[in-house]
């Protein structure tokens, strides 16, 4: 079992942010999953320009590393989201990352994992963060077990009393894994996203066959 924690932080190791996901990470651990971080500010990530060249083929035409990066949430069994707080929103990195991510929507490739997210502010935004994250997961086609916001009031430190929370987090994505975890509004919400996106891949199905193949297969389109 795999998760992977995505850090959406500038600051890299001194991050509250990557903190916070570590202990998600640790607790994970601890369950018994394999884990792994990445700092997004450790890549090549270009902005998407929606030129819409990636519905033809799948394949994004700025060569970058976000085609390996989304290779490896594929290969994982949950995701992280973890990113700070600026200006009651994600991080210019994270933002730019999400938007990237448009072809991995539309075609749900990571339909059936679960994940979930946290997020560390001076005072305010961390719960909206959270939940917008989370909001990300299930347009992916993934189903978050959670969420964890921490105000700092500017000491790092205080993330560290977050971590009992943090590690039963990480406890509960992993038991999701193992044992599935169910959320009808979440369910209700990924499955109307499928259906808007159905028409796209139908469309595009003599371009992008497997693709279409592969939903075939899953029942989503009879």
């Amino acid at each position: 079992m795999k998760i992977l924690a995505i850090n959406g932080s500038p600051r890299a190791v001194r991050s509250t942010s990557r903190r916070l996901a570590q202990f998600v990470l640790e607790g994970a651990a601890e369950a018994g999953a394999e884990t792994e971080m990445i700092d997004l500010c450790d890549l090549r990530i270009t902005p998407c320009t929606a030129c819409e060249g990636c519905s033809f083929n799948g394949i994004c035409v700025f060569e970058d590393d976000v085609p390996l990066l989304v290779e490896r949430m594929n290969g994982a069994d949950g995701i992280v989201f973890a990113s700070p707080v600026y200006i009651d929103n994600i991080s210019g990195q994270m933002k730019i990352f999400f938007d990237r991510l448009a072809d991995a929507i539309h075609y749900q490739l990571l339909a059936g994992k679960y994940g979930c997210s946290v997020a560390t502010t001076h005072t305010s935004g961390g719960n909206e963060v959270v939940a917008y994250q989370n909001h990300v997961l299930n347009y992916l086609g993934v189903i978050a077990v959670g969420g964890l916001s921490v105000a700092t009031s500017g000491d790092a430190g205080a993330v560290d009393g977050a971590d009992a929370s943090a590690r039963a987090l990480g406890k509960k994505l992993t038991e999701a894994i193992r044992k599935g975890f169910a959320d009808p509004d979440q369910e209700a919400e990924i499955a109307g996203n499928r259906d808007f996106f159905r028409d796209f891949v139908i469309e595009n199905r003599d371009f992008r066959t497997d693709e279409y193949e592969r939903w075939v297969k899953l029942g989503w389109i009879d």
